[in-house]
Formats: C-alpha cells, sequence, structure tokens
C-alpha cells in the first residue's frame, strides 16, 4: 500500500483513467462488430468514418498502438469496400 500522499493520490487517478480506458476501448470494439455484421455498403461507410475516429483517438492516447490500428482501419476498409452496393 502507498505510504505518501502523491502516491495515494495517483492510485485513484490511475483507476479513473483506466476506467476510462477500458470504457472508450470496449466501446470502440462494439462499433467494429457493428461494422463487421452490416451488409449494407453505404451504412458500413458511415459506420467506417466513425470506427476511423474512435481508433484514431484511442491510439492517440496509447490506448493501443500505432500499427494495431492501422491494420484494424485496414482490414475495415477492406471489408467495406468488397462489400456489395445495394441499388
Amino acid at each position: 500500500m502507498a505510504n505518501h500522499k502523491s502516491a495515494i493520490k495517483k492510485i485513484r487517478s490511475d483507476e479513473r483513467k483506466r476506467l476510462r480506458n477500458r470504457y472508450q476501448h470496449k466501446t470502440a470494439r462494439t462499433h467494429i462488430k457493428k461494422l463487421l455484421t452490416t451488409k449494407d455498403k453505404e451504412e458500413a461507410q458511415l459506420l467506417l468514418k466513425v470506427v476511423h475516429g474512435m481508433i484514431d483517438k484511442l491510439t492517440k492516447k496509447n490506448i493501443i498502438h500505432k500499427n494495431n490500428a492501422a491494420r484494424k482501419k485496414s482490414r475495415l476498409a477492406k471489408y467495406v469496400n468488397k462489400l456489395v452496393a445495394t441499388a
């Protein structure tokens, strides 16, 4: 257990940050799953913009690695481009 006042404060702030990061990461994963289950190309393209923003935000805050983010974005873009447009 921490003895110094600053260490105790650090533990409290780390816990808040951990929960926030966990929430943002889980939300992004949920949106990715939603995108992967979408069969409509127009809807998928709109969702892709949202998901790209979420992934970029996670990368900026060092929640995920930049190469991991690039791989996810690339694979999602490939998936959306393969979808057939429903007219």
